[in-house]
């Protein structure tokens, strides 16, 4: 029975560490933000050139958004592709879910 408290402390303690480390009360808004300064740093390394006009318009629009806006920026060219394939693995390794993401092409388009 001298046991059973120090064994509890063990079971316990980490789970307590992990409650302490869950994700801050407006991770919309941390996620926004760092997605946007990932954005950011990434067009400054990769570039405009290629990027459509409809792109870029649909990506500010979601920026604008707080990120909550329509997921419908569509890649088409090469560039947009690279762009938006750097922007999710960045985002992933930030612990962003997939569905964060705007990129998605409507039937149609």
């Amino acid at each position: 029975m001298r046991y059973l408290l120090p064994v509890a402390a063990l079971v316990l303690l980490p789970r307590l560490a992990f409650a302490q480390q869950a994700a801050p009360e407006d991770w919309p808004r941390v996620k926004c933000e760092r997605y946007a300064k990932a954005t950011a740093e990434a067009l400054q390394r990769f570039g405009r050139t290629g990027l459509g006009a409809e792109f870029l318009a649909r990506h500010e629009a979601f920026l604008a958004s707080g990120c909550q806006g329509e997921r419908d920026v569509c890649p088409k060219s090469p560039e947009e592709l690279r762009l938006a394939n750097a922007l999710v693995i960045r985002g992933m390794n930030a612990g962003m879910a997939s569905t964060f993401f705007p990129f998605g092409c409507p039937k149609g388009r």
